[in-house]
Parts: structure tokens; sequence; C-alpha cells
């Protein structure tokens, strides 16, 4: 079976590199039109466009700073001037920002943490309820993580406690738009290869989590594409709501 969005618009925040920029490709690849966030990484943002464009999808590239709640309006205006629609939302975008032990962080790093990974998370979401209202449907796909489930690692306890967070406002956005026909769901991956951890994870933290890991390995972007297809497609998962899914090699096994 050939799952394809054709006519649908999907606006992935953090599309162009790693998990995003795999979702971008592959819903640009299934007929989707697609935006291309990004916040500083322009460059690679058009390569991604460039990619959809030469699938013969449409692409948007679009610049924003995620906590930035006048940029994201500017960009929901800017994707509905293009599109019309916004069908998909993929509250993609976040950082660690630093590892760092809760004694020696601050209040400005947990307010920089949260407001990347949480409030922005929020911020996205509530812009585009109206369009989906309009349209009388709509799914929103919000990227957690597994450190949500068991409190992160060295140094990660405010990334942790900001994608807990985020899992707790899928659930919770769930049943208050579950009757406007709009669902919320979530992706949790684990350890995945991407930019992320190149910035945040040495070579011995990275071993030291693959080893909890019984397939033995990380997972690539790609390997989040089918579970982020099966959310967002209604003949899929049309009565699956409030849920989040798992993607970690058997890591953490809720």
């Amino acid at each position: 079976m050939e799952l394809r969005f054709d006519g649908q618009v999907a606006l992935i925040t953090g599309s162009s590199t790693g998990i995003g920029a795999a979702l971008a490709r592959a819903f640009g690849a299934a007929g989707a039109s697609v935006v291309v966030h990004y916040g500083s990484s322009a460059d690679a943002a058009r390569s991604v466009a460039h990619d959809i464009e030469a699938a013969g999808g449409a692409a948007l590239v679009a610049q924003a700073d995620i906590t930035n709640t006048t940029q994201l309006e500017a960009m929901r205006d800017a994707t509905l001037e293009r599109f019309g629609r916004i069908d998909i939302l993929i509250n993609n975008a976040g950082s660690m920002v630093k590892r760092v032990p809760i004694a020696d962080s601050s209040d400005e790093i947990a307010r920089e943490v949260f407001d990347i990974n949480f409030i922005s998370t929020v911020a996205m979401s509530r812009l585009v309820v109206p369009a989906m209202r309009s349209q009388g449907r709509g799914n929103i796909i919000n990227v957690t993580s597994v450190a949500a489930r068991h409190g992160g690692g060295g140094g990660a306890v405010l990334y942790a406690a900001s994608k807990g967070a985020v899992s707790t406002f899928t659930r919770g956005l769930a049943k208050e738009l579950a009757p406007s026909n709009i669902r919320v769901n979530a992706l949790a991956p684990g350890v995945i290869v991407t930019p992320f951890h190149d910035r945040f994870t040495n070579q011995q933290q990275m071993d030291a989590m693959v080893a909890t890991i019984p397939m033995g390995r990380a997972g690539t972007p790609e390997e989040c594409v089918g579970a982020v297809f099966f959310l967002a497609a209604d003949a899929l998962s049309g009565y699956i709501t409030g849920q989040i899914i798992e993607v970690n090699g058997g890591q953490y096994m809720p």
C-alpha cells in the first residue's frame, strides 16, 4: 500500500536537518506541499526544498525564530497565503541548549529550554487551530522524546522535563480538539543519529546510551518517518488521538 498525501499541506518546524528534514522529504515525495522551516540553517533548508521539488512536490522555505510568536504567526500566514490550508502540523523543532547539572544551571537556561521545546509547541499549535477548524479537520503531531519517560541522561534534566511537558500537552490538547475533528498525537524518538547528538553528545555518552538499546544501535531519521506517516494518515489512524508512539529500538517499553 502506497501512502499518499496529495492535496495536503504539511508545516514541519525544524525541518532543515535531522528528523525534520527526513519527514519533509518523505511528505514531499508522498505528494504533500511542505513548509520547510529553519532557524539558522538556510542552506540546509533550501537543499531539503530542492529535493522535495525534484521529487515533484511543492515546498515553501520559511525562516522563523521558534521562540518568537510573531515570527511563527508570519510563517503561518505565509503558509496560508501560498497553499491556502494547513492539514498537518509537526512540531519538531527543539534543542537541549546545553548539558548542565541542575546545580550548575540557571533560571535563564531553564526558560530557554522550555521556550524552545515547549512554549514553541504551544504557540505553533494555537496558531494553526483556527485554520484547521475552518477546514473541518487536521492533524497535529508533536515530537517529544524518550527522555520524557526516563528523565534524560547526564545534564539533560531540563530537556527531559520540557519534553515531558510536550507529552502532557499532547494528551490534553487531543481532548480539547477532538470535537473539532483535529487529532493530536506525538512521536517519541529514542537515540537517533542527527546533528542534535553531534552537538550535545560525546562519543562516550553515545556508546553508553547505545548499550541500553536492545537492538544494539542508534536509529536513523528515516526510521521515524513511518510512525509519523501512520499518525498523519486518517485512513490508518483516524480513531487514534492523544497517543505517543515510541521509536527507540526497545530502549524504553512503557
